[in-house]
């Protein structure tokens, strides 16, 4: 398909204008003036990239900020075309002023912290895609076709099972786990098959939300429990302990959401003890176990041979890409995960068969092991800088520890921060943090958390600079 057009106009290296906006105001005169027409197609990003001699990314920019207004639409394989929807060149503008914007004035955000992505830049998806084709031209591919069990394929869930034994000395085999579409399905199977309306469960406070949503969609009582240097507070526990029965305690004891904090051992035998005394269940979420710098993984509360009651919830979403959803929960009690089945039977008659497959292969093969061992040795490193730009644009505004793993940092400002001033300040910059709102129960969070596996680290250092910018001024 021919693009003829060309886009002619002279970069502004002194404007105060970002250099994708002022793409993004080059091609809108062009097809305000005609130049563009409707439905004509427009060169790659690639092309345009060399034509103007920027950064392909930042044209990127410029074509998400056209999409993202109407003046441009996708069509999946064939390219990036002009609106058919869009007034005649000349024609009045009709549209209230209030309600029109111009590329130059909308708000798009050019760097986002997200709670911990990984890096999909190293995830083997060539391998996986891979693995995929090879699972159809296999002999008797037409029995994967059918239904499997709602619990997941059998073999990857021995695989999952060995992989548990080995690597975090949980004693299961397949019939204690469920495959799942992510580990929010896994949370959410596990407050629907164990909570009664009116149940209390004790959460982390600061905590994860999504988590707190599933079980008070199962009719769950939230009572939370404040978390510090050692991980949830015990002495908090007990107390609720002592006034209320507890169905279950959600905790996140490798690394606890949001803080990075470790669970302490002493604490650890603790919680199990009390769980046992009281009968109350342990759901555990190790939702980035893989990424470790330090000897190795703190083993998890399943793993204590005396611990009665639990349910083991991890994902394997972290590992490869967010886009892969596979997810699991684990529980000793064959009674709970023969519920669980039930009700996935109702809401999804079973997993993605295929992609299970797909996976497994590469467990077997090697590929996932390998990817782990070089996606820590990348995340380390990453880590290691981000605590060198953190301590030299922030030392002196906040507080943080050098986490042992996973892909974030929780940043604790010395003085009291206005973080809704913060999140428009930054956004005026196009930068996006996630609001510190949304991890306290019922109050605001004292921290932030900064995700650094996906970011470029010229774009985290960028971010930092702009956080510094705001603390000195306030």
């Amino acid at each position: 398909m021919l693009r003829a057009w060309k886009l002619e106009f002279e970069i502004d290296a002194k404007s105060g204008k970002a250099i994708y906006l002022q793409i993004a105001d080059a091609v809108i005169r062009d097809i305000q003036t005609g130049r563009l027409k409707p439905g004509e197609a427009l060169p790659g990003s690639r092309n345009l990239a060399q034509l103007l001699k920027v950064n392909r990314n930042t044209v990127i920019e410029a074509l998400n900020v056209l999409l993202l207004e109407g003046w441009l639409v996708s069509r999946e394989r064939s390219g990036t075309f002009v609106s058919d929807e869009l007034p005649k060149a000349g024609a009045k503008d009709n549209r209230p002023q209030d309600t029109y914007k111009s590329a130059e004035h909308t708000k798009v955000y050019r760097i986002k912290f997200d709670d911990g992505h990984p890096d999909t830049g190293i995830a083997p998806i060539t391998e996986l895609a891979r693995a995929y084709r090879q699972i159809f031209n296999q002999k008797g591919k037409w029995r994967m076709m059918g239904y499997s069990s709602e619990l997941g394929n059998r073999d990857f869930r021995e695989a999952v099972a060995q992989m548990l034994s080995h690597q975090r000395a949980m004693q299961v085999n397949y019939k204690n786990i469920c495959i799942t579409r992510g580990s929010q399905m896994a949370m959410y199977l596990t407050a629907q098959t164990l909570i009664d309306e009116g149940d209390c469960v004790i959460v982390e406070n600061p905590g994860y939300q999504p988590a707190w949503e599933a079980l008070q969609h199962a009719g769950a009582k939230l009572l939370p429990a404040a978390v510090d240097k050692e991980g949830i507070v015990l002495t908090d526990i007990l107390t609720y302990l002592n006034s209320n029965v507890i169905k279950a305690v959600y905790v996140t004891p490798h690394r606890q959401y949001p803080t990075t904090v470790s669970l302490s051992l002493r604490r650890r035998l603790e919680l199990v003890a009390l769980s046992n005394k009281y009968g109350f269940t342990i759901i555990e979420d190790d939702y980035d176990n893989e990424f470790h710098f330090g000897y190795r993984p703190i083993l998890p509360l399943a793993s204590f041979a005396e611990l009665d009651n639990y349910v083991y919830i991890g994902t394997m979403s972290k590992v490869v890409a967010p886009a892969l959803r596979i997810g699991f929960l684990v529980s000793s009690n064959p009674a709970f995960i023969e519920r669980v089945a039930g009700l996935r039977r109702i809401i999804d008659v079973q997993g993605d068969n295929i992609m299970e497959q797909a996976v497994l292969q590469l467990i077997k093969d090697g590929t996932i092991k390998k990817h782990i061992k070089k996606a820590t040795a990348h995340y380390r490193v990453k880590r290691d800088n981000v605590a060198i730009l953190l301590n030299k644009h922030l030392g002196q505004y906040v507080d943080y520890t050098i986490p042992d793993g996973g892909l974030a940092f929780w940043v604790v400002p010395k003085t009291a921060v206005n973080w809704e001033e913060l999140t428009e300040n930054l956004k005026g910059h196009g930068i996006k943090i996630i609001s510190p709102t949304i991890y306290g129960f019922n109050q605001q969070a004292f921290g932030l958390r900064l995700g650094y596996g996906s970011l470029p680290e010229s774009e985290l250092e960028e971010a930092l600079m702009k956080m510094a910018k705001y603390f000195e001024k306030t």
